[in-house]
């Protein structure tokens, strides 16, 4: 196979690297999808968390949702968006959100962002 000369490498390079920061392992357990959730929560891999849990809300009619942060290593403020827009999701479907398992840094986030006004964020898991 020959390669295209003008074949952009950095950005599949690039592009690697930002799917390999994150990692989203779903379970179910009595009509609740729990997202384990590895790596860091950015502007580069957001995109990908909304997608998975859109998807997974929609095609198994999922009610509530828990988000395990026990593996997040770095979360910024477009993480704060993510988890607003799923709250708003599974609040008008008449459901609960919780994020578990957060670290010092996250915790001050969702702290600093007003979220744990808004949904139940605890430390430990459930």
């Amino acid at each position: 196979m020959k390669y295209k000369e003008n074949y952009n490498w950095e950005y599949l390079t690039i592009l690697y690297e930002r799917m390999n920061k994150m990692n989203v392992r779903l379970e179910y357990a009595s009509g609740t999808l729990i997202a384990k959730i590895s790596g860091e929560i950015d502007h580069h891999t957001t995109n990908h968390l909304r997608e998975v849990l859109d998807r997974e809300l929609i095609e198994k009619s999922i009610k509530n949702l828990i988000l395990d942060f026990n593996e997040v290593s770095f979360m910024d403020s477009s993480g704060i968006g993510v988890i607003v827009g799923r709250y708003k999701k599974i609040d008008a479907l008449g459901g609960k959100m919780m994020i578990i398992r957060t670290s010092e840094q996250v915790d001050k986030i969702l702290e600093l962002s007003g979220i744990k006004k808004i949904l139940s964020c605890k430390k430990e898991a459930v």
